[in-house]
């Protein structure tokens, strides 16, 4: 659904709604991003305390954050196993042969 229709729509699911986080029970029903919830529920009428913007912008952009590159600071050797016969050993059997990835 595009902005104008969920906007016409959302006014009569606001008027029904009856959960604790009309933010958050915005965003699933209509299936936008909470940021999305917010500024078409502003859109609406619905007012928020600036502190909540706030709080909600931030939980955003921490769940958006990529995770930090690994450095390569220390080398990999040792933490991968491998013989003659396997490039990378998964795991050993219960009568001690290893098992993995041959070359």
């Amino acid at each position: 659904m595009k902005r104008p229709a969920r906007l016409q729509a959302a006014r009569s699911w606001l008027e029904k709604y009856s959960g604790k986080n009309v933010v958050r029970g915005y965003a699933r029903w209509f299936g936008v991003d909470l940021l999305c919830a917010a500024r078409e529920l502003q859109m609406l009428g619905v007012a928020f305390d600036p502190d909540y913007l706030e709080r909600l912008h931030a939980t955003v952009r921490a769940r958006c954050r990529k995770p930090a590159k690994p450095t390569q600071e220390e080398p990999m050797d040792g933490l991968l196993e491998s013989d003659e016969n396997l490039s990378f050993i998964v795991g050993y059997t219960s009568g001690g042969i290893p098992y993995g990835v041959p070359w």
